[in-house]
């Protein structure tokens, strides 16, 4: 039988477009206030928030992420090259945006680890680049604690005329403006690509491709931590191949250890571990996690205070932190010319870590998002907060999951967190003066524990997927080994290569008719499998298309055992042999048989099959190529008598077989062709027999 389709009325694009552009131009006052509160879904929920409900649990929530998040952001100022007032800066920024344009309830979004890894490379690159020393010792303290009037951070003053700035800047006002620039245009990037529609972008990261980016860039940020935790000097290595020239470098300068760091960061790292691993361990029994970097920042900073560690063992401490807040600044547009190509792979990464954490939280507490409208909250998290000296942002693995374990409700929790930045800003921050910075490396290091346990998944993950497991490895050694972009690039650009070969090559098979039933196997994998006599079942399990055309022919003369064109072509041979013989007079053909057996015999004894079922389920789509080389088959099988048969066949591959002549022009063999189960056209193969 033959199911009809159904007919679809005739779509006018050019209506349908006027009808899209009237709506969309229109404005009126119910579609303005829907604009705003879209782009401002704050106003949505606000009003409706239940305050004997989640207050307690946003407030909970808040102060323990702020509480965590003042030294984090102290000690991932080292990642990006910056000072730790801009990273105070970022966190309290940040989170007030999102709270204003953020569709997640639980999402911590802040300063992570590897987008200020990814910025510090980038502000590296221009300071050396720029004529600076990177390797500075921290200049003496401001007197008056503000950052109006301070002395020059570098000893080397870089005249900005070139880039378009005409007042002369030290290091770390170049450092900051790189950093700004950068940030600037990643927003700018996050929001076009909100306008687009161009989300989709993200699904080309896949979870592999993901955490051997996350796994790479830990390592490269253990690295470059290594020299504060040992307390050497050593010069920040650029360019591609950095962790192997640290690494070089370090072992090179190990005897100029500072004594002194490599006590408190054992100290420290012991601490931490053991707090971390207590918690995880007992975190059911805890109402919420243990401040451990707090207690840990507070007690170094006293001990190395009193104990004057600075000046009596030279152990490299934080320097001033200043309090208040810098005039805004808008980010120099010359400076963000030099770091367009930059900001890319800093917007997607930020943007995917953002829209995957918002997602799991969503799924898992049972309320949805928007992930166009998180592109535009992230892309707005960097803009507004680049005119106030801070960079780039995301969403944070470690700080959502305790968000979510300590009553977290909605996104007031990140107000209560700002507020804690907010009070470190304005009267703390110079306290943290005497903070050594291997207790900074130390946090660090530790906070990657995560990130580097995906080591020990590698045999499970291999288990469970190889290509997965080769894209995981090699994404990961690429962002350690060469660089993060380039590592992230290679990650995407060689999971797409194994798509592509998987379709290439994909499972072929011959199928058998399962005992007693109307169902058909893989004969080489199932026991209890027969074969149907006089008929083929071949399986293709990929599309067919353009790359794996040549693959599907060989596949499918190797499996059957017959080459249609070899053996047109030994008949042709023979044909032409046997016009010979008779032209000569000899009525015995070129085989020593009569004439009336040579009909039997052009017939070889290997072709054991009348007709050919390909099964089409597994084949979502066919090109051009395809549909030729369907219709390849089909002519050639029909010269040796063997009907070729298709089954399984979705709608969209019957159109393009349709449209490519497949069928001939009326049709109306159709019912011959095309069947909707393989046992159909098991059973039309026989009948016809």
């Amino acid at each position: 039988f033959l199911m009809e389709r159904k007919t679809r009325a005739k779509i006018n694009r050019k209506e349908v477009l006027l009808a899209k552009l009237r709506k969309t131009c229109s404005c009126t006052p119910k579609k303005l206030k829907n604009f705003v509160m879209d782009f401002l879904p704050v106003l949505r929920w606000l009003p409706k928030y239940q305050c004997k409900e989640y207050i307690w649990g946003d407030i909970m929530s808040g102060l323990v992420i702020g509480i965590i998040l003042v030294p984090q952001a102290i000690a991932y100022s080292l990642l990006a090259g910056l000072k730790p007032i801009y990273s105070l800066y970022t966190s309290f920024f940040a989170n007030i945006i999102y709270f204003l344009m953020g569709t997640s309830r639980h999402v911590s979004v802040g300063i992570f680890s590897l987008i200020s890894l990814m910025v510090g490379q980038v502000v590296d690159r221009e300071l050396l680049l720029a004529g600076f020393d990177l390797n500075d010792d921290v200049p003496p303290a401001w007197s008056d604690g503000s950052l109006q009037n301070h002395s020059q951070s570098n000893t080397t003053a870089f005249n900005l005329t070139i880039a378009g700035m005409n007042a002369e800047c030290g290091k770390e006002c170049y450092a900051i403006g790189i950093a700004t620039a950068l940030t600037f245009v990643a927003g700018v990037y996050q929001v076009l690509m909100g306008i687009f529609r161009l989300g989709f972008v993200s699904m080309y990261l896949s979870e592999s491709v993901l955490d051997g980016f996350a796994t790479g860039a830990s390592l490269t940020i253990l690295t470059a931590q290594v020299k504060y935790l040992i307390g050497i000097k050593i010069p920040r290595s650029q360019g591609y191949g950095m962790l192997v020239i640290t690494w070089i470098n370090i072992f090179r300068n190990i005897s100029q250890a500072n004594l002194c760091d490599v006590i408190t960061s054992a100290i420290c790292i012991v601490v931490l571990v053991t707090a971390k691993e207590l918690g995880d361990r007992y975190k059911h029994k805890l109402k919420f996690p243990l401040p451990t970097e707090l207690v840990v920042i507070v007690v170094a900073t006293l001990v190395s205070h009193y104990g004057k560690l600075n000046e009596v063992y030279a152990s490299s401490v934080s320097g001033a932190i200043p309090t208040g807040f810098i005039p805004p600044k808008v980010p120099h547009f010359n400076l963000m010319l030099r770091v367009a190509f930059d900001a890319l792979p800093l917007a997607i990464v930020s943007f995917v870590f953002t829209v995957s954490l918002s997602e799991m939280c969503a799924k898992k507490y049972a309320y949805t998002i928007r992930a166009n409208q998180e592109m535009f909250a992230v892309g707005f998290c960097n803009i507004i907060p680049s005119f106030f000296h801070s960079f780039a942002t995301s969403a944070a693995l470690a700080k959502t999951l305790v968000k979510t374990s300590t009553g977290c409700q909605t996104q007031v929790s990140g107000v209560i967190s700002a507020m804690v930045v907010l009070l470190v800003l304005l009267f703390l921050a110079p306290l943290f003066y005497s903070l050594q910075k291997c207790v900074l490396a130390c946090i660090i290091i530790v906070s990657l524990r995560g990130a580097l346990r995906k080591f020990r998944d590698v045999p499970a993950r291999y288990h469970v997927n190889k290509v997965d497991t080769f894209v995981w490895v090699v994404t990961m050694s690429a962002s350690a080994l060469i660089s993060t972009e380039i590592g992230l690039l290679v990650g995407i650009v060689f999971s797409m290569l194994c798509i592509i070969v998987q379709t290439q090559r994909p499972r072929t098979a011959l199928l058998g008719q399962i005992q007693d039933t109307s169902f058909y196997e893989d004969d080489s994998e199932y026991e209890n499998i027969s074969s149907v006599p006089k008929v083929k079942i071949f399986r293709f399990e990929a599309p067919l298309y353009y790359a794996n055309r040549n693959y599907f022919l060989k596949s499918l003369y190797r499996l059957t055992n017959l080459d249609p064109n070899l053996e047109a072509a030994s008949r042709k041979k023979y044909q032409k042999k046997e016009k010979q013989h008779l032209k000569k007079g000899d009525h015995k053909t070129a085989n020593g048989l009569g004439i009336r057996e040579t009909t039997l015999e052009l017939v070889p004894k290997q072709i054991d099959f009348q007709a050919l079922v390909v099964d089409c389920s597994s084949i979502s789509f066919l090109d051009t190529t395809g549909v030729n080389t369907l219709k390849e088959i089909l002519k050639d099988y029909k010269d040796l008598n063997i009907s070729v048969l298709l089954a399984c066949c979705n709608p969209s591959v019957i159109d393009s077989l349709k449209k490519g002549g497949y069928f001939g022009k009326d049709l109306g063999s159709m019912q011959e062709m095309l069947f909707y189960s393989i046992h159909n056209a098991v059973q039309f193969a026989e009948d016809r027999k």
